[in-house]
């Protein structure tokens, strides 16, 4: 059974950085690949990105394509994802899942976890 643990949110400034971690369990990293995603009050769900199980190859969505970057450690399990020049629109609620990308578009495929929460204010 998958099952991720979500940490790193918090409180942060405009133009600040965070760095989120996402603990993978019931499965290894080049199995399953695993995304970001997103969700704030009144907003649609948005997959931020992705990074492809086989070679690590990593998708975006548009709106944090050159600020964001996830990356993985395969050896301890985790998925990070590093987010610079935040803006408050990128306020919401993170959560990791395993992913697939179809026409460019970021999509859950599994289960996730509570997630963690960013807000990005001043």
């Amino acid at each position: 059974q998958l099952r991720f643990v979500e940490s790193g949110g918090g409180l942060v400034q405009p133009g600040g950085s965070l760095r989120l971690s996402c603990a993978a369990s019931g499965f290894t990293l080049d199995y399953v690949s695993i995304g970001w995603f997103r969700q704030a009050p009144g907003k649609e769900h948005e997959g931020v990105s992705c990074i492809v199980r086989s070679d690590g190859t990593t998708y975006y969505a548009d709106s944090v394509k050159g600020r964001f970057t996830t990356s993985r450690d395969i050896a301890n399990d985790t998925v990070y994802l590093q987010m610079n020049s935040l803006k408050p629109d990128d306020t919401a609620l993170y959560y990791c899942a395993a992913c697939i990308v179809t026409s460019s578009t970021i999509m859950s495929a599994s289960s996730w976890g509570q997630g963690t929460q960013v807000t990005v204010s001043s």
